[in-house]
């Protein structure tokens, strides 16, 4: 394989000698074949391909780890199919004894001329609770262990605005629509800091089995960092993990700014961002624009104090030593946080290059643009946002506008640098579906023909260092992460294709690329069964 280094792509790279959880040497075989010893472990990659360690570099850990502990019903046609599913899913998830089995996505509208019952669920778990909330979250369907435990039963009368759906005899079906959703979900039981725990390495697990070493968590509240800090005391973590707190957490930030950040020397955990939000979605019209939506005439969206951005905590966390990360996606909400880095240039406490972000970056006014590279704020962009937000981005920015939104090249050359990420758990975080959409300005389907506003394409090694080189930077690891290099943390993963390859002939194939093994500071977390 190819690793990809300090100069680029080593393609007559052939090995890597690692000890001590650090590279020690790169090269052909015949360089690095003098570092074995009788106690050297030799691991024959076949001719995979060895990328630096990815960095997904805006995640939200807690809500994959959610997530993945409930049953995903989504696109079930039958409420049969949805047993059946929820079946499997307690095959490969074991629950504990008296554990509720929780589900969500089956669609309320189009099963809403004949709704399931509670016995269809107890024929499969007549003494597990089982609760499935609805794709738009106006109806719960539950079996009768969960009715009876939520203590919703014929007397109970229905609520304002909701409804307990009835049998011919009065008993509840086990649907409860609208307001009466609540009955339900406030009994679900409270999971346990053990659960939350599991939870988490579970979600961290998969990230790593996913190529991935290192993750940044775009805002942390208490309890989540709680149980990073019990896990990384413990020696648990599965990968590193580089906290943004959550400027909406108000007794975690007003902790926090008087301790100031705190940094780990194995660089397992990390706490040294702060993330705030300054303005809404571009799709619910929220973003703050400069000119009003193409699509909303007078509407700006909203953003700053409307959109109840802590200026003043933004700025304490600054002069307290913290990164800062602001969410910003209008070309209105992006001027507006640019202007603020730039205010704080001429502040004492900005001696220190802080490396602050703008998460999103979706929309940028032409002149904006360079203004990135000049202040030294980095571009966190997500390049599946563009793919999925093209049905109609057009529609809310109009025809100038859009030149400037999702404009991945036009960063780049104007000196900025790109941190590429998934925003998971709302979109694919697979490093191939990334790397392809990068590359292509396409979907999974090789939509649209010819890439949407291709001129806004990023080349592989670009997207590569978006997921290494710029996310070690921006955790101020560049020294120790981020390519594979003698004295650097022998942190890397392994691949089945050669993607730069792929990539100048056969794009569409990297979409198959398969993660064979996960390596963190030179021990194995993740190696793919064989076939």
């Amino acid at each position: 394989g190819a690793p990809f280094g300090p100069n680029g792509w080593r393609a007559n790279a052939q090995a890597i000698a690692v000890s001590g959880g650090k590279v020690l040497a790169v090269g052909a075989n015949d360089d690095v074949r003098h570092y074995i010893t009788e106690l050297t472990e030799v691991v024959d990659l076949k001719n995979a391909t060895v990328l630096p360690g990815l960095i997904d570099s805006h995640v939200h850990i807690e809500q994959l780890a959610e997530k993945l502990a409930i049953a995903d019903l989504a696109g079930v046609d039958t409420p049969q199919q949805a047993v059946a599913r929820l079946t499997e899913f307690v095959r490969l998830n074991p629950l504990a004894p008296n554990e509720w089995l929780l589900g969500d996505g089956w669609d309320e509208g189009r099963w809403a001329a004949a709704l399931p019952t509670r016995h269809l669920l107890d024929a499969a778990f007549p003494e597990r609770p089982v609760v499935l909330k609805s794709r738009h979250g106006f109806a719960v369907w539950a079996n009768s262990a969960a009715l009876l435990a939520a203590g919703i039963s014929a007397q109970v009368p229905d609520p304002v605005g909701g409804e307990i759906v009835r049998d011919a005899d009065g008993n509840p079906s086990g649907i409860l629509l609208n307001r009466a959703t609540p009955l339900m979900l406030q009994k679900i039981p409270v999971i346990t800091a053990k659960q939350y725990q599991q939870r988490l390495l579970k979600a961290m697990q998969v990230m790593a089995n996913s190529g991935f070493v290192a993750i940044h968590q775009a805002g942390a509240d208490q309890v989540l960092l709680q149980h990073l800090q019990i896990l990384a005391e413990q020696g648990q973590l599965p990968l590193r993990v580089y906290v943004y707190l959550s400027s909406r957490d108000q007794p975690l930030m007003s902790q926090w700014l008087a301790r100031g950040p705190e940094v780990d020397p194995n660089g397992w955990l990390d706490v040294r961002g702060v993330k705030a939000y300054y303005d809404g979605s571009l799709g619910a019209r929220g973003a703050l624009l400069l000119e009003p939506y193409s699509d909303k005439p007078g509407h700006l969206g909203t953003g700053g104090p409307q959109y109840q951005y802590p200026a003043e905590q933004v700025e304490q966390a600054f002069e307290s030593g913290f990164q800062l990360a602001i969410h910003a996606i209008g070309d209105g909400g992006n001027r507006a946080v640019l202007d603020i880095f730039a205010r704080q240039q001429g502040l004492p406490a900005a001696a220190h290059n802080r490396r602050h972000r703008i998460e999103h970056a979706q929309v940028l006014a032409p002149s904006d643009i360079p203004r990135l590279g000049q202040l030294g704020v980095l571009a966190s962009m997500e390049p599946l946002h563009a793919l999925s937000d093209r049905h109609w981005a057009l529609q809310r920015l109009g025809t100038q506008r859009i030149d400037g939104a999702y404009a991945w090249r036009s960063l780049r050359e104007s000196g900025a640098t790109l941190l590429l990420n998934s925003d998971l758990p709302g979109t694919d975080y697979q490093f191939k579906s990334v790397v392809y959409a990068a590359i292509t300005r396409q979907d999974e389907q090789q939509l649209p023909s010819g890439g949407w506003y291709p001129q806004q394409r990023l080349s592989v090694e670009e997207a590569i260092w978006g997921y290494s080189r710029a996310p070690a930077f921006a955790m101020f690891r560049e020294q120790q992460l981020g390519q594979i290099s003698p004295g650097f943390w022998a942190d890397f993963t392994v691949v089945d294709q050669d993607i730069m390859r792929l990539a100048a002939n056969n794009a569409e194939q990297i979409l198959s690329t398969q993660i064979l093994m996960t390596v963190i500071h030179g021990r194995q977390v993740f190696l793919a069964p064989t076939q």
